[in-house]
């Protein structure tokens, strides 16, 4: 079997653009900061509520369902960290 570098360059060539990122690829990216911002600005509104509700400036309606959101929100943020975990967990244990 003879490999010459020309053919090898030729079927680099060929391959490289199947390799690279699609146009709208980057938008998997700009969803997670978008999440970590929704998920900060929860807790966020949460902290100002509990605090206007400390000097008695909010409704105690809006205490409560400013908490459930930001518990929520935080519940969804251990269970995803929980599953990263196991997932490399999972491929640690992979034979190689």
């Amino acid at each position: 079997m003879d490999i010459r570098s020309v053919t090898a360059a030729q079927n680099y060539a060929a391959a490289k653009p199947v390799t690279e990122p699609l146009p709208g690829a980057g938008r998997e990216n700009s969803t997670l900061v978008d999440l970590a911002s929704d998920f900060a600005s929860t807790l966020y509104e949460g902290e100002k509520i509990a605090m206007q509700s400390m000097t008695g400036d909010a409704n105690p309606h809006a205490l409560v369902q400013a908490l459930a959101q930001t518990e929520l929100a935080v519940e969804a943020a251990v269970t995803v960290r929980n599953k990263v975990v196991e997932a490399y967990q999972e491929i640690l244990r992979m034979p190689v």
